[in-house]
């Protein structure tokens, strides 16, 4: 990836709660890596509390959430309120599943990033990222 920060892009990918499909979130953690990104993957059934905790840990430079149970109106907003508490402030918080689009649009409303459904090209995830990092997270 072409970026300023001398360094490999940072992203964390999660499953919060009980969901326990991970396929589709391997799928894009190992696209995420093909493209040149580094990728942590915490693995099925973490809290929000776990994935803001190793998302300081790591110094990420974006969140991504599978979530596939319908707790996206739940999970993202409570992630996104824990990255404000412990300031994350200039990271990503990002995912994708099965999420309405009218859901979509009030999350993204509240500040979180693009949501992607099943369906979006894994280039085009990574292309989102990369550009939403060399905007906001080049520090110069």
């Amino acid at each position: 990836m072409d970026n300023d920060l001398k360094r490999p892009i940072r992203v964390l990918v999660a499953k919060v709660g009980l969901d326990g499909h991970d396929r589709g979130a391997k799928v894009v953690a190992t696209s995420l890596r093909d493209a040149g990104m580094e990728v942590i993957y915490t693995g099925l059934r973490q809290t929000p509390e776990m994935v803001v905790n190793t998302a300081l840990q790591e110094d990420v430079d974006a969140i991504g959430i599978s979530i596939l149970s319908g707790a996206h109106m739940t999970v993202f907003p409570k992630v996104w309120q824990l990255m404000q508490q412990k300031g994350l402030t200039n990271v990503l918080l990002t995912g994708g599943g099965i999420i309405p689009d009218a859901d979509m649009k009030e999350l993204q409303d509240a500040g979180v990033g693009k949501l992607f459904p099943p369906s979006a090209p894994t280039g085009e995830i990574a292309a989102y990222i990369a550009d939403w990092v060399k905007q906001h997270r080049n520090f110069k």
